[in-house]
């Protein structure tokens, strides 16, 4: 992760949305490029520096409302618990997103992701989950269907149902399960409406061996496991995971030795979110030691209203490097080629390559690489690039 590749008085050659050849800018070469491109559009960076488009692989960014109130409470000393318990938290986002219309839910998130892309981002995840029952789950998946159809980014969906217990259940989980496994599954595979089905695996939300029960269902479906692993407590998500075959584990601000071992012997990809980390006051996850002992690591940012109202990848590869002392380099390829690999994109998206989708932002002139995380206070983002074509 910290061998980040450059090279100065470069070009890349785009065609058909694809990155078709790169390489040392010469005359000899553009001349030889132009003649047997006649009509070729040029971009000159006018000195700035070309990246591969983030990727965004933990986004909740289909939601009704927002949540002030709640960002308030913790400053007063209530914790994310306290404000859940007294039906805050993710109940709070369930009764807007019920109340609220697909064309509400669909014109708010596409406005999100212009956002996102504005500020670098080529390729997102987005999950349902604050629906919590049959036709508010799939209205959730359905927008998220709409938006990958209206928008230049690559979107992957995922089916995030068991992210907790609605009011309606709460005296009966083993019941929501069923809803999420014998109704909604079947519906959503029929539909083509997700990608993965993740979990929250958390006291008081959903445990390891309900997690287990619920992936392995999901796989039956077609849906690859993802799950919200270790982030207030130690509860076991990441060995649910990996014995699942998650394609990515998140969060992990409480993840151990035993969990890093058992990450190594896996293929599952640790999700750090400092976003979510910061805003709730947790503590970091340990990833310098992920890092050291061999591990990637995926940057994301967990854009959601509750607890990382941003999906400003630029502020987490920042934070990335000031909270978890990884190195400028080491948080670029977490945000870029690890987030792909989380999301099921590595082939596509996440580097510079030839025969990937050409996704790129063209910044400022800078300094250098480490100058992109060092700034953190203005984007330095000048041009956006999305499938070979210019949109800033």
């Amino acid at each position: 992760m910290n061998d980040m590749q450059f090279l100065d008085n470069a070009y890349i050659l785009i065609e058909d949305s694809m990155i078709k050849e790169f390489g040392k800018e010469t005359t000899e070469r553009m001349n030889d490029l132009r003649k047997h491109n006649p009509g070729m559009m040029e971009l000159d960076a006018q000195g700035g520096s070309v990246f591969p488009s983030w990727c965004d692989a933990h986004t909740h960014l289909v939601y009704a409302g927002s949540r002030e109130r709640e960002f308030v409470d913790r400053i007063n000393g209530l914790s994310y618990q306290d404000i859940a318990a007294r039906g805050g938290g993710i109940l709070n986002s369930a009764m807007r997103l019920r109340s609220a219309s697909e064309e509400e839910l669909f014109d708010a998130a596409f406005l999100r992701i212009h956002e996102m892309i504005r500020m670098g981002t080529g390729a997102i995840e987005i999950k349902s989950g604050y629906g919590l029952d049959v036709e508010s789950e799939l209205k959730m998946l359905r927008v998220i269907r709409r938006l990958d159809a209206s928008v230049p980014v690559a979107i992957r969906a995922t089916f995030l149902g068991a992210h907790a217990v609605p009011a309606e259940f709460k005296n009966d989980k083993s019941g929501y399960i069923r809803l999420l496994t014998d109704q909604l599954m079947p519906r959503i595979a029929e539909e083509k409406l997700a990608d993965y089905c993740d979990v929250f695996c958390e006291n008081g939300y959903f445990t390891a061996e309900e997690t287990i029960e619920i992936l392995e269902v999901g796989k039956h479906y077609g849906l690859i496991p993802k799950v919200h692993a270790e982030q207030l407590s130690h509860s076991g998500g990441i060995q649910s995971g990996v014995v699942s075959g998650a394609a990515s584990v998140d969060h992990v601000e409480f993840a151990n030795e035993h969990d890093i071992e058992l990450l190594k012997s896996s293929e599952t990809m640790p999700v750090l979110l400092p976003g979510a980390q910061l805003f709730l006051g947790l503590p970091a996850p340990p990833a310098r030691k992920m890092i050291d002992a061999g591990l990637p690591v995926a940057i994301c940012t967990d854009f959601n209203p509750g607890s990382s109202p941003t999906g400003n990848m630029n502020q987490m590869v920042s934070l990335a490097c000031i909270l978890y002392k990884m190195t400028p380099a080491e948080a670029i390829v977490a945000a870029t080629t690890n987030s792909a690999f989380a999301m099921g994109l590595s082939h596509t998206h996440g580097s510079i390559a030839v025969g990937k989708v050409a996704n790129l932002f063209i910044t400022e002139p800078i300094p250098s690489s480490d100058y992109l995380p060092y700034y953190f206070g203005k984007p330095l983002i000048k041009n956006v690039i999305l499938n070979g074509a210019q949109h800033f």
